[in-house]
């Protein structure tokens, strides 16, 4: 199948743009990532900061043993909310370029249909059949293709599920052991 430069020249346009778009995306994933690590930084210094001057101030075991429970369920709280935002950047980015794949592949079936029909108008006779043995092949991969999207979008919703359910049974768990030791 012969493509003219007009066409040529399109596509690569269409594939400068795409690669641009991902690209943006990926930097802004990384920007968001370091945004987090930035205040999570900042965050942990100022509780190390606070338990210094805290310990500093102790003057008995019974104090120390205070401190611990009191340090601790703030500790594990911020802990899972890092974790839980680090999910949410990765998950966030990776929509994005889920979808810019999504439309990728949308318009690459679009492309690949228009350029069968083309062939099919100067196909010499009796190649309507092989023509419809490639449009068949292409609509079974693009069902095959949906089946998988659809499974990576649900799998994605049970994993957010679960990294939500882990993350608040962490923190639950940690306010538990306190009251346990307090008793």
């Amino acid at each position: 199948m012969f493509q003219a430069p007009e066409q040529l020249a399109t596509q690569n346009k269409t594939n400068m743009v795409a690669a641009s778009r991902l690209t943006s995306i990926a930097l802004e994933g990384i920007e968001r990532m370091f945004e987090l690590n930035l205040k999570a930084s900042k965050s942990a210094f100022g509780y190390i900061v606070l338990q210094t001057k805290a310990i500093a101030e102790i003057k008995d075991v019974q104090e120390l043993a205070q401190l611990k429970n009191t340090f601790e369920q703030p500790m594990m709280e911020n802990l899972a909310s890092y974790a839980k935002s680090v999910y949410d950047v990765a998950v966030a980015t990776q929509s994005e370029i889920n979808k810019l794949v999504e439309e990728q592949a949308a318009e690459f079936k679009t492309q690949t249909v228009t350029s069968l029909d083309k062939v099919l108008k100067s196909a010499p006779a009796g190649s309507e059949v092989a023509v419809a043995a490639v449009k068949s092949v292409i609509t079974a991969v693009n069902s095959v293709y949906d089946n998988l999207s659809k499974s990576a979008k649900q799998f994605s919703e049970i994993s957010q599920a679960n990294v939500e359910a882990a993350t608040t049974q962490a923190v639950h768990a940690t306010k538990k052991k306190k009251s346990d030791f307090q008793i």
